[in-house]
């Protein structure tokens, strides 16, 4: 089994899961290091993420489920509530996590709520408490402010047509950022489920602390902006002012 782990990215086990974890005793060090395992029954009617969850084992199960009609039995908690977790969140920033003994407390908190995501511009020093959790990365953050009730083929199209303009595409976008107060716009959630990216709500707080190039009729509902100062938020630099698609408003940052 070493031989094994250390060969390959991802390990697809078809034998029972009691199997599995016995197989694999003595050889986990950690969720970091330890290859995403997966255990599928020899009828393959059910795939199993035994190690690495969130490193690619979820994933894998869903693949399965996908091309083999199998069931994929993902266990970990955010997933199991339809939440997102630190890991997409970075991963959907391309970014890397510095202070990986955060991720318990973060996911723990994704359970309850939103967790912001803010960028700090330096030069700075920052002291983090234990629940704070540190990236660093790159990509395209893409800022959506939308009316009420917008549905996804217009944020999509809005999307593409803002990414066509910066000579872009969709493939460069890291992350989808809008406020807090969108939260419940499901036109603007099937937007981010078909584009394939995590979308983060921002609250007021962090939407206000920005600085963005242009006004916003959101100052009746007492923020600075939305598409713009959320992509400020999450981005070293913008490369596409706010500007309007119809009911959606979208900005671009990297």
């Amino acid at each position: 089994m070493e031989n094994v782990l250390e060969k390959y990215e991802l390990v697809l086990a078809v034998m029972a899961v009691g199997i599995v974890v016995r197989s694999l005793c003595g050889h986990l060090r950690d969720k970091w290091t330890d290859r995403p395992v997966v255990a599928v029954d020899s009828a393959l009617s059910c795939a199993v993420p035994v190690v690495g969850g969130h490193h690619g084992a979820n994933d894998l199960a869903r693949f399965l489920a996908s091309r083999l009609g199998l069931f994929a039995a993902v266990t970990t908690a955010t997933d199991s509530s339809g939440r997102p977790c630190l890991e997409e969140v970075a991963a959907g920033l391309g970014a890397t996590i510095v202070n990986r003994q955060a991720s318990k407390a973060i996911n723990l908190a994704f359970l309850r709520e939103d967790v912001p995501a803010i960028r700090l511009k330096g030069p700075k020093i920052v002291v983090v408490d234990e629940d704070v959790a540190v990236l660093k990365g790159g990509g395209l953050v893409v800022g959506i402010g939308a009316r009420r009730g917008v549905s996804a083929p217009e944020v999509l199209d809005a999307i593409d047509r803002a990414l066509c303009e910066a000579g872009r595409k969709r493939d460069d976008i890291a992350i989808l950022a809008t406020a807090w107060l969108k939260s419940e716009e499901e036109g603007m959630r099937q937007a981010a489920r078909e584009l394939g990216r995590q979308l983060i709500f921002l609250s007021k707080e962090t939407l206000n602390s920005q600085s963005p190039s242009t006004a916003s009729r959101a100052q009746d509902l007492g923020i600075c902006g939305v598409a713009e100062p959320a992509v400020l938020a999450l981005a070293s630099q913008l490369i596409s002012a706010k500007k309007a698609y119809g009911r959606v408003t979208v900005a671009i940052g990297q």
